[in-house]
């Protein structure tokens, strides 16, 4: 395994997850407040979010740390980046995990141009989108590749009569996503009463959530919750539906052949198809620039949809075949591991440390 060079004594401080809190205690953990999504979700959680920006703002220029790592996250990041500017700050401010203003305001990227030193992006076609306004660009692969190759390499068969319902890793995605997956299951169940069912939820809490769920749907004895990992539920099922997010990306590198669906408040929707850009919504198919794996949005977010769509994937080995393989193509040009040890090289590298392998 190569190493980082010896840089001397380093300091971290700020707002991020509970594995960074776990490593740095000086980094707030503030996930459970930071991690809504959606615009009327986002409105609801102003006045949290105005209060944090100031305090983050006072604490970066009463500190003037060497540099400000700002880890995806737009919303927030993009605006204090700006104020750090705007008030003065002179240090490095580096960029990791581009925002995807390549998918609703391109217009950004000449002012983000203006305010970072570095942009370290995970997919491959961002590096000559941003180095063309001028702004130096890393690819650093995609962090998914390093993270499922154990479970990659896992002897697993999959099985023929189990589906992967996957709705998400946050309250409001169950709420909006998983009745539609329960009317998608009890319709194939009527016409195939040998199917099984997986999913499971990203904490203990969620998971209890969908048992309830499924235990109101009556579908307790086709359903079951909890008893895989979603990797491992990724790995095992035949088919599956999952809703947008990394899931689909994690999906793509497990071999899953899947259908996406997604549903947001309807004013979120209203805003969203007035300013995004792009075609697709699901990054396997925006890396592919066509539609890999269908797309299930909004209305269509239906159990009829998403049953007829898992049909078709369930009745042709070819179409399944066909699909993983497309899916390969695209997992392919994440890049080949390595994604955070070049992300830290690429960090040190905007002090000129010596980074050479």
């Amino acid at each position: 395994m190569r190493s980082l060079p010896d840089v001397g004594e380093w300091r971290f401080d700020g707002l991020g997850g509970p594995e960074m809190h776990a490593i740095a205690p000086e980094v707030e953990n503030w996930l459970g407040e930071a991690a809504v999504l959606g615009l009327w979700e986002v409105l609801k959680k102003y006045g949290y979010f105005r209060r944090k920006m100031g305090e983050t703002v006072a604490r970066i220029q009463e500190m003037q740390p060497d540099g400000v790592v700002l880890i995806d996250y737009p919303g927030f990041n993009l605006r204090l980046a700006k104020r750090l500017r705007d008030g003065g700050y002179t240090g490095k401010l580096i960029y990791y995990i581009s925002p995807q203003v390549w998918a609703w305001k391109k217009g950004r990227i000449k002012t983000m141009a203006e305010l970072l030193d570095l942009m370290i992006c995970i997919f491959p076609f961002e590096k000559e989108l941003y180095e063309a306004s001028g702004l130096r660009t890393v690819f650093g692969g995609h962090p998914l590749v390093d993270s499922l190759e154990e479970v990659k390499g896992r002897d697993i068969e999959r099985a023929g009569d189990l589906v992967a319902l996957l709705p998400g890793s946050r309250e409001r995605e169950i709420a909006a996503l998983f009745p539609p997956m329960l009317e998608a299951a009890a319709r194939l169940r009527a016409r195939h009463p040998e199917l099984r069912f997986a999913t499971t939820g990203a904490t203990p809490l969620l998971t209890e959530r969908l048992r309830e769920m499924v235990r109101e749907a009556g579908l307790s004895e086709a359903i079951a919750v909890g008893e895989m990992s979603s990797h491992e539920i990724m790995r095992r099922a035949t088919v599956g539906v999952v809703a947008s997010g990394t899931a689909t990306l994690e999906a793509a590198c497990l071999g899953l052949p899947y259908c996406l669906t997604y549903k947001v408040a309807w004013l979120t929707a209203q805003v969203a198809r007035r300013v995004i850009s792009v075609n697709y919504l699901g990054i396997v198919n925006v890396i592919a620039d066509r539609e890999v794996v269908r797309e299930l949005l909004q209305e269509n977010a239906n159990g009829a949809s998403l049953a007829a769509e898992l049909e078709r994937l369930l009745a042709s080995d070819e179409e399944r075949a066909h699909l993983q393989e497309e899916l390969a193509g695209v997992v392919a040009r994440l890049g080949d591991g390595g994604a955070h040890l070049r992300a830290a090289r690429a960090v040190l590298s905007a002090w000129d440390v010596n980074t050479t392998v």
